[in-house]
């Protein structure tokens, strides 16, 4: 029996989603485990209700919707991507993930071999709280709990405050323990990038994800008066900064075509106009496909760090550390057969992003299924996904789930 999603359904449910959080200029504001993401949650668990599918939820803040299969002891197939998006984000980052997974798993027809679970991880984006991935990162046994819940946000809450206030929102959803066996793990996304737009390719098949490091440096000098301190007398935080960020992008952020260093966010005190600054904090994003570039890149860069601080001190405090995976081979064959099946363009693709999926690839067989957005634009409140392609997408994920879950398993 093949799938037949209902294209119409999800498009309708992914406009209905974009208004929780829908800001002015088409965007969506719906940061993790604010009131939006908890508005959401009760949207998406009246849609899996609808399904058939029992909600749960564990102590990291992950949602999971399970249709029972007919051999509950099998582990899962688990489908998703995340509900929270960027202070300025889009309808279809995460979002389509999740809700394609639903119409996956609606779909299907029949009363699947296994459980046909749909995950929405716990902030994949890391806006509100840092670093990303929190939920996932959690599951996998990669970042400990007690780390995670001690987080806080700008406002001084911590993400232990915030959890709980989302988990007494739904007092009667069962609560599973952190963790459980995999037996294969889907995740569909939009590109993010412009490859699949230029190549014309409805479909991408991901073959794994570039590393990523992150971190926060706070250079810490000493305040004085602007008019009265000599340049040569100065510990200025911001001139400590300006030389390291010099010598980052010139000796590390040159070192081939492909490395990807970012400074995002840079918070500085007292950030007076007549006050030498006396602190500056930043954070360092670096990206690279190949491991051993982009660890050498990584000690480059904490070597910079030091070396341009003085006469001011720096702090260095490694946030993530996710090196380049790969995905599996079978279930990218079976993305591949799914798409021809159905008539869809497809190609392989690197994701230059970081995906949830990266932390499923070590314990389970995992793949992901990319769509194009439009002009690659992602994380802005104009990013856009054509409905063909987002019922492409969600047709192809169908396919390969009624594959697992419909036929014995191999």
């Amino acid at each position: 029996m093949k799938p037949r999603i209902d294209a119409d359904r999800l498009w309708q449910r992914l406009m209905a989603l974009a208004e929780i959080g829908a800001l002015p200029g088409g965007g969506v504001d719906r940061q993790a485990l604010s009131p939006g993401e908890t508005e959401a949650w009760r949207l998406v668990i009246a849609w899996g209700a609808d399904a058939g599918m029992e909600p749960s939820t564990d102590p990291a803040g992950n949602l999971f919707l399970t249709l029972p299969g007919r051999d509950r002891a099998l582990p899962p197939l688990v489908m998703g991507s995340h509900l929270d998006t960027q202070p300025t984000g889009g309808k279809f980052d995460g979002a389509f993930g999740v809700l394609a997974a639903l119409e996956a798993a609606q779909s299907l027809g029949a009363i699947p071999a296994r459980d046909v679970t749909v995950v929405a991880w716990m902030n994949e984006e890391g806006s509100r709280f840092a670093p990303g991935m929190m939920g996932s990162e959690a599951f996998a046994g990669v970042r400990p709990l007690d780390d995670i819940l001690a987080a806080g946000d700008a406002a001084g809450t911590t993400v232990a405050e915030a959890l709980a206030a989302l988990h007494a929102a739904f007092p009667a959803i069962p609560r599973r323990p952190l963790g459980f066996p995999i037996g294969f793990y889907l995740e569909p996304h939009i590109e993010q990038g412009p490859v699949l737009e230029q190549r014309h390719a409805p479909i991408g098949i991901v073959t794994g994800i570039q590393g990523k490091k992150t971190w926060e440096m706070v250079v810490q000098g000493q305040e004085g008066h602007a008019g009265t301190l000599d340049m040569a007398d100065r510990h200025d935080a911001l001139a400590a900064f300006a030389r390291m960020a010099d010598a980052m992008f010139r000796e590390v952020g040159t070192t081939d075509s492909i490395i990807k260093l970012t400074i995002g966010l840079v918070r500085m005190e007292p950030n007076a106009p007549s006050v030498v600054p006396a602190r500056l904090t930043f954070r360092i994003d670096l990206r690279h496909p190949d491991n051993a570039v982009l660890d050498a890149a990584g000690e480059r860069l904490e070597v910079l760090a030091a070396t341009h601080a003085p006469p001011c001190t720096v702090q260095v405090r490694r946030l993530v550390d996710a090196p380049s995976n790969d995905f599996d081979p079978g279930l990218r064959a079976c993305i591949a057969a799914a798409a021809e099946a159905l008539g869809h363009a497809a190609m392989p693709i690197l994701s230059a992003a970081g995906h949830d999926a990266r932390h499923m690839a070590p314990l389970c067989p995992a793949a992901m299924i990319f769509i194009p957005c439009r002009d690659g634009v992602s994380h802005a409140e104009h990013e856009w996904a054509e409905p063909a392609h987002v019922a492409a997408g969600a047709a192809v994920l169908a396919e390969v789930a009624a594959g697992l879950v419909l036929e014995p398993a191999a």
